[in-house]
C-alpha cells in the first residue's frame, strides 16, 4: 500500500511539475499576442461563440470559448483536484491528523494572511473587496514546476509539504467559490443537483468499478449547477468524491481516472485557460497602475501573505503541537518553499474571475497584473532562497 501511494505522489508531482512548464508558455504567449499587431485576433478568439443545445430548445447554452473553458474545460480541472484530495485524504499524506496537522495549518495561515493583508489595503472600496479571496489561492502545477527544475537542491520531502500544502489550499478555493461567490440560487436546480449526487452517491454504494456512469451523472449534475447560480465547476468535485477508492479488477476506478486525465489537465485544460485568461494589454500600464490598490492587495497578499502565513502558522505548529519540519529539510529551504506558495497564478485568475465579473475592463486589467506580477516575484524570490539555503542542515 505505501509503495502505492508513493508511486502515485510521485507521478502526480511529475505530471505537475511538466505541466507547469507548458502553463507558463501559455501564459507567455498569451502576454506577447495581447500586446501585438494579432491581439484582434486574440480577443476574436476568446469572443468565439459556441453553442450547445439538448433536445430542441429544452436546453442551449451559448458561450464564448472563454466561458466554455472557464465552465466546462475546467470542471474537469476541478474533477481531478476532487480525485486528489479524496485520494490524500484516505490514503496519502494527509491520511491521519499526525501527517495532515502541518499542511492543514500552514494552508489555513496562507489562505488567512493574503486575505487580511488583501482586505486592509483595499479597504473602502465595496467592489474592489469582492477580490480579498484572489491572493489565497497557490498554483501546485507553477510551484511544482519550478521545485523539480531546481531538483536535487530541494528535499523531496519539501515537494511532498508543497503538494499537501496546495492540495489543502485547492480544498479551501473549492469552499470560497460555493460560500462567497454564488450571488442568487435556484433552488429547482440545486434540487436537480442533489438527485444527480444521490445517483452518484447509490453508484459508489452498489460499488460500480466503471468511471462511465458517473462521468455521464456528472455531466448532468454539470448542467444543473449551472443553472443553479453556483459555479458550474463545482460538479467536477462533487462527481469526483463518488468515484470510488477501494481496489477493483484493474484496480482502483479512482487512480485509473487520475492517471487518464493527468496529461489532460496538465499539457491541455490548463495552458488552454492560461493562454485564454492570461492576456491583458499593458497599454497605458504605468508604474502607478502597480500601486492601485487591487494589483497592489494581490501582489502584497501572494508575496508577503503567503510567506507569513504558511512559515508562520507552519513555526507555531512545529514549536507549540508537536509538528515537525520535513525529513532533511532547514529553516531556510523550508521558508524558501514558504515563498513558492506565493505563486498564484490559475486559481488566483480563476477566483478573480468570479469577484470582478461584470466589474469592467478596469477591474480585469488590476486582476491580471497583480496575479501576473505578484506570482513572478513570488517564484523568483522562493527559487533564490532555495538556491541559496538549499543545503543547510536540518534543524533538529
Amino acid at each position: 500500500m505505501l509503495k502505492a501511494v508513493k508511486r502515485n505522489l510521485d507521478q502526480f508531482i511529475e505530471s505537475q511539475s511538466m505541466g507547469g512548464v507548458v502553463l507558463a508558455l501559455a501564459a507567455a504567449l498569451a502576454l506577447v499576442i495581447s500586446n501585438s499587431p494579432w491581439s484582434g485576433a486574440y480577443t476574436a478568439f476568446r469572443d468565439w461563440p459556441g453553442e450547445l443545445r439538448v433536445g430542441g430548445d429544452w436546453l442551449v447554452l451559448s458561450k464564448s470559448l472563454l466561458h466554455w473553458v472557464n465552465d466546462l474545460w475546467m470542471a474537469v480541472f476541478f474533477f481531478l483536484v476532487g480525485l486528489e484530495i479524496k485520494r490524500e485524504l484516505l490514503k496519502g499524506e494527509l491520511a491521519s491528523v499526525r501527517q495532515a496537522l502541518l499542511p492543514a495549518g500552514a494552508a489555513l495561515g496562507g489562505m488567512l494572511m493574503p486575505a487580511l493583508i488583501y482586505t486592509a489595503i483595499n479597504a473602502g472600496d465595496a467592489v474592489a473587496l469582492r477580490g480579498w479571496a484572489i491572493p489565497a489561492a497557490t498554483d501546485i502545477a507553477f510551484a511544482l514546476g519550478i521545485l523539480v527544475l531546481l531538483g536535487s537542491r530541494v528535499p523531496a520531502s519539501l515537494k511532498v509539504f508543497l503538494t499537501a500544502v496546495a492540495i489543502m489550499d485547492d480544498l479551501g478555493a473549492i469552499l470560497i467559490i460555493a460560500f462567497f461567490y454564488t450571488d442568487s440560487l435556484s433552488l429547482s436546480a440545486l434540487a436537480g443537483a442533489g438527485a444527480g449526487a444521490a445517483v452518484l452517491l447509490l453508484l459508489n454504494r452498489l460499488r460500480v468499478m466503471a468511471i462511465g456512469p458517473y462521468v455521464l451523472v456528472g455531466l448532468v449534475i454539470w448542467v444543473f449547477v449551472y443553472k443553479s447560480g453556483i459555479h458550474a465547476t463545482l460538479a467536477g468535485v462533487i462527481t469526483a468524491l463518488a468515484i470510488p477508492l477501494d481496489d477493483g479488477k484493474g484496480g482502483s476506478p479512482l487512480s485509473r481516472a487520475e492517471h487518464a486525465l493527468h496529461p489532460w489537465v496538465a499539457f491541455v485544460v490548463l495552458p488552454m485557460f492560461a493562454f485564454a485568461n492570461a492576456g491583458v494589454s499593458l497599454q497605458g500600464v504605468t508604474p502607478g497602475t502597480l500601486l492601485e490598490s487591487v494589483p497592489l492587495g494581490i501582489a502584497a497578499g501572494l508575496v508577503l501573505g503567503k510567506a507569513v502565513g504558511v512559515f508562520g502558522a507552519s513555526w507555531l505548529l512545529i514549536r507549540f503541537a508537536g509538528a515537525r519540519l520535513p525529513a532533511g529539510a532547514g529553516w531556510h529551504p523550508f521558508f524558501g518553499v514558504c515563498v513558492l506558495c506565493g505563486v498564484g497564478f490559475t486559481m488566483s485568475l480563476f477566483i478573480g474571475g468570479l469577484a470582478f465579473q461584470g466589474q469592467g475592463a478596469d477591474y480585469e486589467t488590476q486582476l491580471k497584473i497583480g496575479v501576473l506580477g505578484g506570482s513572478l516575484l513570488a517564484g523568483v524570490l522562493g527559487s533564490l532562497m532555495l538556491l541559496r539555503g538549499s543545503r543547510t542542515p536540518a534543524a533538529r
